[in-house]
C-alpha cells in the first residue's frame, strides 16, 4: 500500500483526501477554510477519520500555515507517524493552457507555467501554486504531480474551442476555450460507462458538473467534444456568484454608467452575479429552493439556472447527434432533487422520463430515469480526489 494525498487549494481554502493506493481506500479527508481571511464564529477546520468529524477553529495567514496545521493533525490523530509515509501528492490545478494535455510531475518549469497561467484562472491557479510550493518545502521527498482541470478538454476540435475573433489573438496569446472541471467530467463519464455496461469509447454522454462552479461537457467516443466554460471558468452556465455567458457590450455599458474599473467589473461578474446577483439573497441553491414558492427573486434565479442547463443540453444533444445518457454530479447535481427534476421535466419532449422514487435518493450512483426513457439519466457522485490519486500512482511508476 502507498499513501497518496490529493490536494485542492482554493484562494482561501484547502481540501484534501489521503488514500491508500492502489486499494483506493480513503484514510482521512477534510477541508480548511478562511485561510488569510480571519475568523468568524464557525469552525473552519474539518478532518473526517473513521466516520468521525474532528472540527476546530484556527486562524491561518497563508496556505503554508494551513498545511503545517493539517499535517500536525495527521500525527495527532494517528493518521501518520511520519510525514514521509506520504509518498505522493497530487495537486488539482485549474488552468493548464495548451501546455498541458495530461497530468505531469512537478518541476521548476512546470510550476512557473502554472503561475504564468494565473490569468486564465485568476481565482484558482495562484492558490494552486501556493499549495504546491508549501508541500514541496514540508515533504520534499514526496513525488508531486499536477492534475489539470483543462487537460481533458484538449481533445475538443478547433471549431469548438476557437472564438470568432481575429485569429492572431489565438496564435499570439492562446486565446481560446479551455473549459474546466475536466477531472470531474472524466471520472463520472467513466462511471456512467460502467453503469451502462458499454465501453466509454462507444458512448455519447452529456455530463453536468453543477455546483458553486458549474459546467457541462459533451463527450464523444470517450473524449471531450465541447464544454460550456470558456477561456476562464467565468463563462458558460450561470453559477453561484459567476454570471456565465454575458454580452460584453452590456458590461461595457454598465461599466461606463457606474464608473467601474476593469477589475471592479470582473469582480462583479465573478463574485456578485449568478444566483446571488439575481436572487439578491443568497448564492446557495438550498437557500433559494427553501423560499422558491414565496420569494420571486429566488424563484427567478432557480428558473434561470435550470433554463441555462437545458439550453446547453439541447446544444450538445444536436452536436453529438443524440445522447446515450445524461449525468448529474457535484454539489447541486448530486444533492438537489428539485433541480434534477426541473431539468429532466423540461426534456420530456425528447422522451426523457424521470423516475421520481430513484430521483429522491442521495448517496451512491443511481439511474434516475424510468426503464422506458429514451435517454438514460444518472446521478453519480464525483470523486476528483480519487482521479488525482490514480494519476499520481501512474506517474510514480
Amino acid at each position: 500500500m502507498t499513501k497518496i494525498l490529493s490536494v485542492n487549494a482554493g484562494s482561501s481554502s484547502l481540501k484534501f483526501k489521503l488514500l491508500n493506493m492502489p486499494e483506493e481506500d480513503v484514510i482521512a479527508e477534510g477541508v480548511i477554510e478562511r485561510i488569510g481571511a480571519g475568523l468568524d464564529q464557525d469552525d473552519n477546520v474539518t478532518i473526517k477519520l473513521n466516520g468521525e468529524k474532528h472540527k476546530s477553529r484556527q486562524e491561518f495567514d497563508d496556505h503554508e500555515q494551513a498545511i503545517n496545521f493539517m499535517l500536525a493533525q495527521f500525527k495527532e490523530l494517528g493518521i501518520v507517524k511520519d510525514f514521509n509515509e506520504i509518498k505522493g501528492i497530487g495537486h488539482r490545478v485549474v488552468a493548464g493552457g495548451e501546455w498541458f494535455n495530461k497530468s505531469v510531475l512537478v518541476d521548476d518549469e512546470v510550476l512557473k507555467k502554472v503561475e504564468r497561467l494565473a490569468a486564465y484562472a485568476p481565482l484558482h491557479n495562484a492558490a494552486n501554486a501556493l499549495g504546491i510550493r508549501a508541500f514541496s518545502k514540508i515533504i520534499p521527498e514526496a513525488v508531486e504531480v499536477v492534475v489539470f482541470d483543462t487537460a481533458f478538454h484538449q481533445t475538443m476540435p478547433k471549431e469548438n474551442y476557437l472564438y470568432a475573433i481575429p485569429y492572431e489573438y489565438y496564435t499570439k496569446y492562446g486565446v481560446r476555450r479551455y473549459g474546466a472541471h475536466g477531472t470531474s467530467h472524466k471520472y463520472v463519464a467513466e462511471q456512467a460507462a460502467k453503469l451502462l455496461g458499454k465501453p466509454l469509447e462507444d458512448l455519447k454522454l452529456i455530463t453536468m458538473h453543477l455546483g458553486a462552479g458549474a459546467s457541462i461537457t459533451a463527450i464523444k467516443n470517450g473524449k471531450s467534444y465541447d464544454t460550456s466554460m470558456g477561456f476562464s471558468p467565468l463563462a458558460g452556465l450561470m453559477m453561484a456568484t459567476r454570471s456565465g455567458d454575458v454580452d460584453y457590450s452590456l458590461m461595457n455599458y454598465v461599466k461606463g454608467k457606474e464608473g467601474l474599473s476593469d477589475q471592479e467589473t470582473l469582480d462583479i461578474l465573478n463574485h456578485k452575479s449568478g444566483l446571488l446577483g439575481v436572487s439578491t439573497i443568497s448564492s446557495d441553491m438550498r437557500d433559494l429552493l427553501d423560499v422558491y414558492d414565496t420569494n420571486d427573486h429566488a424563484k427567478l434565479a432557480v428558473d434561470m439556472f435550470v433554463d441555462r442547463v437545458v439550453d446547453y443540453i439541447g446544444q450538445y444533444y444536436f452536436e453529438l447527434q443524440g445522447a446515450d445518457a445524461l449525468v448529474f454530479t457535484a454539489g447541486i447535481g448530486e444533492n438537489s432533487i428539485p433541480v434534477r427534476k426541473m431539468v429532466i421535466d423540461k426534456l420530456a419532449f425528447l422522451g426523457v422520463k424521470l423516475d421520481e422514487e430513484a430521483n429522491s435518493k442521495r448517496g451512491s450512483a443511481t439511474e434516475i430515469t424510468t426503464a422506458d426513457s429514451k435517454i438514460k439519466a444518472f446521478m453519480i457522485p464525483t470523486n476528483e480526489e480519487l482521479e488525482i490519486a490514480r494519476d499520481v500512482q501512474r506517474l510514480m511508476k
